[in-house]
């Protein structure tokens, strides 16, 4: 009889038995247990997640390995682990896991007490409660346990989590072990701390900040997920608002996890927060820290109560638009123009990375009349997007998509790739057991699992809906009537406000719109490019017959199968005067 283990080890061990402390102990007494009942394992059925919490489910790479070689038969008879909290420390998530191996025909035994874990009546189910009740309650123990030690070392003045940006974790040992980790100064990242508050209390905004910092190449605090090395706005105010900088650590500001254990952050309560005073931490005076805050403040009223809010908050290309020279968006910007006396303000679109972190980051600083540039997409999507050609082309590939022949088709192309897609998931299975690299496999792995998940469904929808036989179809020439008037109201939407074009925008884009700077008879000015489907135009207006009623829209399948992307190229004379 072919037999697998399944072991886990959360980063917690306070009060855990010593079978569960170590995911190699856990394999060896299974693999014992297994050979004194006869059984083999194979070594590529030993199922590990080591140092990952019993409430994860989600993001345990074995865990998902074992559910996966489930299907469509488990090439196992057995499974065999310490006891039944290794599976997980929350009932619900247990209880359905242990439902799903059963039912797929694998007996489990825990090797702590010999026994196998049935499902076959009332008396086993309730049973499993209670143990699955007793197992999250010891996860609730041991989460207060982990608080409390984390109280001790914040109280202690102990680094609780992380590196911050001008300090130094320094290890402090006795008796040769590590016995926690300090905060030392970091004088060289110190002075770059001094220079921000110093700036701010001149009156220097996050922006300008910003921009002087990158221009002087001064330390940065590390990159975080694959971005570019510099400073940006959000750090500097990230820094300004940081009272460790005063000497005073704040501490218990939000709770990683939610009720059910998963990693959920959220903002605790003013009132739970730990104030530690350190004053071998200070880098800013008293003195300089109230006065770059009452700067801050200051700005604040002045831009809560500014001129700013005449133009509200909802551009035309907001989220749409982005430079082509280093793939920043387009924000909003204000300026003044006229003489004294008839001044007034003129927006403009300009590229974020350069306007809030300097041309070190991005040399575009061609800015464009914000009603020009609108006009321009605006013009480009109504006259050649929408063209009556072009939605004639779109209503002819939208009805030869209902065709016999094509859904048969469409059919065979989802059993193919989802052949593919499950072979995927079954080698990046393999390869995080073997050791990979697991934040890149993982990664890929849940984007290979959620593209598996879409196709199933696409193939369910494809085989239970009569909506998709053709016949059912009757009349093409009133879809055609109903398409061609639907597209011409959607080109009047674009002569319309802001928000009615904005509308029109979310459903064409497929990509943002690039814009590139260029110079025509000695005029700078952009050229913008974008793709755009028009399947989700034409999807949205078919009606198809399902039995005696009627489904608005089309299948999924069809919409993502029927995408129509159009290359648009147009050019604006966008002069900044």
């Amino acid at each position: 009889m072919r037999a697998a283990i399944y072991a886990r080890k959360s980063t917690e061990q306070h009060g855990v038995a010593d079978e569960q402390k170590s995911v190699a102990r856990q394999v060896e007494h299974a693999r014992q247990f297994a050979a004194t009942k006869g059984w083999t394992v194979a070594d590529e059925h030993v199922y590990v997640d080591d140092g990952i919490s019993g409430a994860e489910f989600a993001a345990r790479p074995g865990f998902l390995r074992l559910m996966n070689a489930l299907k469509p038969r488990p090439p196992f008879h057995v499974l065999i682990m310490s006891e039944e909290s290794r599976l997980g420390r929350e009932q619900i998530e247990v209880s359905y896991a242990l439902k799903q191996l059963v039912t797929s025909g694998v007996r489990v035994f825990c090797y702590l007490t010999g026994a196998e874990r049935t499902l076959d009546n009332a008396i086993d189910k309730a049973m499993l409660a209670l143990q699955s009740m007793a197992d999250e309650m010891e996860r609730e123990k041991a989460r207060q346990r982990t608080y409390d030690a984390l109280q001790r070392k914040a109280r202690a003045g102990h680094v609780t989590g992380g590196r911050v940006f001008g300090f130094d974790n320094v290890d402090v040992t006795t008796n040769g072990q590590r016995s926690h980790v300090e905060r030392q100064v970091n004088q060289a990242e110190a002075v770059v701390v001094r220079r921000i508050f110093e700036e701010c209390a001149r009156g220097q905004g996050l922006t300008s900040i910003t921009k002087m910092l990158n221009a002087e190449g001064v330390l940065t605090p590390r990159p975080q997920q694959g971005r570019p090395s510099g400073w940006v706005a959000s750090s500097v105010r990230e820094v300004l608002r940081r009272p460790l900088y005063k000497g005073e650590i704040v501490w218990n500001q939000t709770r990683k996890r939610d009720r059910w254990g998963q990693q959920h952050p959220q903002a605790r309560p003013e009132s739970d927060w730990l104030h530690i005073q350190a004053p071998e931490l200070r880098i800013v005076s008293d003195a300089l820290w109230n006065a770059a805050h009452a700067q801050m403040a200051e700005r604040h009223k002045q831009y809560a109560g500014g001129s700013r809010a005449q133009w509200g908050s909802h551009y035309l290309l907001s989220g749409f638009a982005k430079c082509a020279a280093c793939g920043g968006g387009f924000a909003s910007q204000l300026r003044t123009h006229g003489s004294k006396g008839s001044r007034h303000q003129v927006a403009f679109y300009a590229c974020t990375s350069h306007w809030k972190r300097g041309p070190e980051v991005c040399q575009n600083s061609l800015v464009g009349r914000m009603e020009r540039m609108n006009a321009a997409v605006l013009t480009t999507l109504r006259d050649d997007i929408l063209h009556p050609a072009v939605v004639e082309r779109a209503i002819e590939l939208a009805l030869a998509e209902l065709s016999p022949a094509r859904l048969t088709e469409r059919r065979d192309e989802l059993a193919d790739a989802l052949m593919v897609v499950e072979a995927d998931c079954r080698r990046l299975g393999e390869a995080i057991a073997q050791g990979g690299s697991l934040d890149v496999l993982m990664g890929e792995l849940r984007a290979c699992q959620t593209r598996r998940d879409d196709l199933r469904s696409q193939q369910r929808q494809s085989s239970a809906s009569p909506a998709f036989r053709y016949g059912q179809v009757a009349n093409t020439e009133h879809l055609t009537r109903r398409l061609r008037n639907h597209l011409a109201h959607w080109r009047e939407l674009l002569t319309g406000d802001v928000e009615a074009a904005r509308d029109v925008l979310r459903q064409l884009v497929v990509e943002p719109f690039r814009f590139t700077p260029v110079v025509e008879d000695g005029r700078r000015g952009y050229q913008f490019r974008g793709v755009l489907a028009l399947d989700r135009v034409v999807s949205g207006v078919i009606d198809l017959p399902e039995d005696n009623t009627h489904q608005t829209g089309v299948p999924n399948g069809f919409r993502r199968q029927c995408v129509f992307p159009l290359n648009v190229a147009g050019y604006a004379d966008l002069l900044a005067a």
